[in-house]
């Protein structure tokens, strides 16, 4: 994504914008807190503050650029919505969230809404895991 990607989607660019979206979109990790991303824009030496890291991400949410999740971490993480479906699966030990696509539980959720009259316009899919001993 670049600049033209803020404009499509009508928001100004802005140095704010722009320097959380070149993280978001350089990072391994691709879930991270506002504060993970406040943290590593400070460490690059950026001067944004916590305030707007959160009030960009709520306008990407809305533009549609980045997903918001709730995990029952209590915690909102977010991720650039990259256009394909995934589910997660969240380590309740550390934390880590790992990323899963499954054709046969997409099919299987498709089954069980249309078995009851519905077809699905949108899911999201958490499992919470614990290594095996």
């Amino acid at each position: 994504m670049e600049s033209q990607d803020l404009r499509n989607v009508g928001l100004k660019v802005t140095h704010p914008r722009l320097r959380i979206l070149e993280l978001l979109e350089g990072t391994k990790s691709h879930h991270m807190t506002a504060e993970d991303i406040y943290r590593r824009l400070l460490e690059k030496g950026e001067d944004i503050g916590l305030a707007t890291v959160y009030r960009v991400l709520t306008q990407f949410v809305s533009a549609g650029l980045v997903l918001k999740h709730n995990f029952e971490s209590g915690q909102s993480v977010y991720e650039l919505d990259r256009g394909h479906h995934h589910d997660h699966m969240v380590d309740i030990d550390s934390g880590k969230i790992i990323e899963f696509e499954s054709a046969e539980i997409e099919e299987l959720q498709r089954k069980i809404a249309a078995k009851h009259g519905y077809e699905i316009e949108e899911h999201s899919l958490v499992l919470y895991v614990r290594k095996k001993r």
